[in-house]
């Protein structure tokens, strides 16, 4: 039997062992959050809160509005370790059940938790292997990055990305196993297996290309940058949720007036292999599929992809994503008046043409991921990478730019690209991982 078919009957296995149970349940009615008309907040002050904001951009059609935001002012930490057995790469992967994910269990960093959770805010069992992640002296990093978590959700969220080689000889737990580079390279073919928090430490740990012939320079594209970024500007403010425009908030839910873009709901939940038996909290819950898509292109014999320049209400820094990004394909087709973007119309065309039905251009990725479970309720996106022939000439306009595949990692480990665009780049650069 193949390896990764193994993996995935492993995983069926333990998806039989681990009991597990999600109900919805109104927010006022959440044991130990406290609800306000300002904010959504735990009884410990620590997890994370629910606020509004209030936001003005010039980088936007619409150039003002109010969105709730989940508010977790701490730092996670997303941790794998790396392993060389029998000279072949491994990494130690964990069959995590999250509250929100679609299909229960899907394959987690070694560590994944916030500091209120590995510090045991919730008084539960202490987090697996977290001291490879603790002491960079004693387990020295391959990788430590701060990245940024969703910005169109979260309000100024990061996490630490990292990765440890290790030469121990490690007791397993049973929800945790070894699986290789090459099954890694097959396993992100599958719709929601790995799961978004381990994507993003390998977005962090992709080697750059030996013959890699960029279009632009970086000085090229550092200027323009520091262009658009003097150019657009976005602003929010804190302001209390019983006042945000066009939203209704009631003991329920919190959700918009025209039922689109997304809702908060409560949630309880009962499993034996968290650090917790039972718990309940809000969650995030996206109304449609989203879609996050890159175009890809040889230029001077090496591929470039096509990125646009990007601000979002919850980060503080202007950023770079994907060619297109949508939480709500359809919406974006149908509406020409879709919130959003400027570039919306220009978005809509490479949908189109691209992305949707019979594509110009030979697809190359085109599987569903998921959001992070532990904040977002059933939340996918279909990831698609297109490369069109390198003699076709595209429309842009001066938000969007092509750059290679070193250009990109250069600007991943600044903390530039937002986490939509580093899960897409990884599931096509996956075998390049260290």
């Amino acid at each position: 039997m193949d390896r990764s078919r193994k993996i995935i009957s492993w995983l069926a296995s333990r998806k039989k062992k681990i009991f597990f149970s999600v109900k919805k349940k109104k927010i006022s009615e959440l044991k130990k959050w406290i609800i306000t008309n300002n904010e959504v907040y735990h009884n410990s002050r620590k997890f994370f809160r629910i606020l509004g904001i209030e936001v003005k951009s010039n980088f936007y059609k619409n150039k003002n509005w109010d969105q709730p935001v989940i508010h977790q002012n701490e730092k996670g930490i997303l941790g794998i370790l790396r392993r060389n057995y029998r000279d072949n790469i491994e990494y130690l992967m964990q069959a995590k059940m999250e509250p929100g994910n679609i299909n229960k269990l899907q394959l987690s960093p070694t560590v994944q938790a916030t500091k209120s959770n590995y510090q045991r805010v919730h008084k539960g069992k202490k987090v697996p292997y977290l001291s490879f992640f603790k002491n960079n002296k004693k387990f020295p990093f391959l990788v430590n990055s701060l990245q940024s978590e969703q910005g169109g959700r979260y309000l100024f969220k990061f996490n630490k990305n990292i990765m440890v080689n290790t030469d121990q000889n490690i007791k397993l737990d049973p929800n945790y196993i070894w699986i290789s580079k090459q099954e890694i390279s097959k396993l992100i073919k599958k719709n929601n297996l790995l799961n978004m928090d381990s994507i993003s430490v390998f977005s962090c740990s992709i080697k750059k290309n030996l013959n890699d012939l960029p279009q632009h320079s970086l000085y090229y594209l550092e200027n323009w940058f520091k262009k658009l970024k003097k150019k657009y500007f976005i602003k929010r403010k804190v302001i209390p949720l019983s006042k945000i425009k066009n939203w209704y908030f009631n003991k329920r839910s919190i959700y918009h007036k025209s039922k689109k873009y997304f809702s908060i709901i409560g949630i309880k939940i009962a499993s034996n292999s968290r650090e917790i038996s039972e718990w309940e909290q809000p969650i995030v819950q996206e109304m449609k599929l989203g879609l996050s898509g890159f175009l890809t292109k040889k230029m001077n014999s090496a591929y470039h992809y096509l990125v646009r320049f990007s601000l979002e209400p919850g980060l503080k820094n202007p950023g770079l994503t994907c060619t297109v990004r949508t939480s709500d394909v359809k919406n974006c087709l149908k509406n020409n008046n879709y919130a959003d973007l400027k570039d919306s119309n220009l978005v809509r065309y490479y949908l189109k043409k691209y992305f949707i039905g019979n594509a110009n251009g030979k697809i190359i990725y085109n599987k569903i991921q998921s959001d992070e479970g532990g904040r977002f309720f059933h939340s996918q996106s279909k990831n698609i990478i297109v490369q069109i022939d390198e003699k076709e000439k595209i429309k842009l306009n001066q938000n969007y730019i092509w750059m290679s595949h070193n250009q990109i990692l250069h600007f991943i480990q600044k903390g530039l690209f937002n986490i939509e665009a580093r899960i897409l780049f990884t599931c096509l650069n996956v075998k390049n991982i260290l």
